[in-house]
């Protein structure tokens, strides 16, 4: 449809709505660009951790960034209050706007009562990277470990996050779970509420 008229002009960038626009990106352009990010994170470190960590840091500020957009374009400038809710708002629309999809799996550690796991059979950054050898143990999930990270503390529920990879019987590539463990003013403080 051809509209007739004037169109609004705006005085500042700022001013402009934020429309929802063109969700989708290449995911050949993701996988180049996310790859460059890897290599060139790898020429600054000397091992493995000090890679994952960069790559965490790098996630952390995606999930800062991220928290703000969702909540203010979902929510309408509302947060979760609860840990259930802000877990599933992870596992479903963070999930839903970064993948694609929801994650595989979102689960309440059995060993602690402070942790859970959200679990992704072929997590994106693991699925075009090459890991040589001698960086066998390395795992890109540390990115989305960092935007997870980024998103509960930005939301007010500081957490450790880690990625790990978990061997799955039958399968060539291992699943990756993202473990949170939450800190303990998080636990007492939905005690409090619950």
């Amino acid at each position: 449809m051809i509209s007739v008229g004037k169109t609004k002009q705006y005085a500042n960038v700022l001013d402009k709505p934020l429309s929802r626009g063109r969700q989708e990106v290449s995911l050949s352009a993701f996988a180049f660009l996310f790859s460059e990010v890897v290599q060139y994170n790898q020429t600054q470190v000397d091992n493995i951790a000090d890679l994952e960590r960069r790559l965490e840091d790098a996630g952390y500020a995606v999930g800062a960034r991220v928290l703000e957009l969702l909540c203010h374009r979902e929510k309408g400038n509302r947060r979760e209050t609860r840990l259930l809710g802000i877990l599933s708002f992870i596992h479903s629309t963070v999930w839903k706007v970064l993948f694609g999809k929801v994650a595989d799996s979102l689960e309440k550690g059995t060993e602690h009562e402070d942790e859970y796991m959200i679990s992704e059979k072929e997590l994106l950054v693991n699925r075009f990277i090459s890991v040589p050898k001698d960086m066998g143990a390395f795992n890109c999930g540390a990115f989305v470990a960092g935007i997870v990270r980024g998103v509960l503390d930005n939301a007010g529920f500081p957490a450790v996050v880690t990625a790990h990879f978990v061997p799955i019987e039958g399968q060539q590539r291992p699943r990756t779970t993202i473990l949170i463990k939450f800190a303990e003013e998080v636990l007492r403080r939905e005690s409090r509420l619950g």
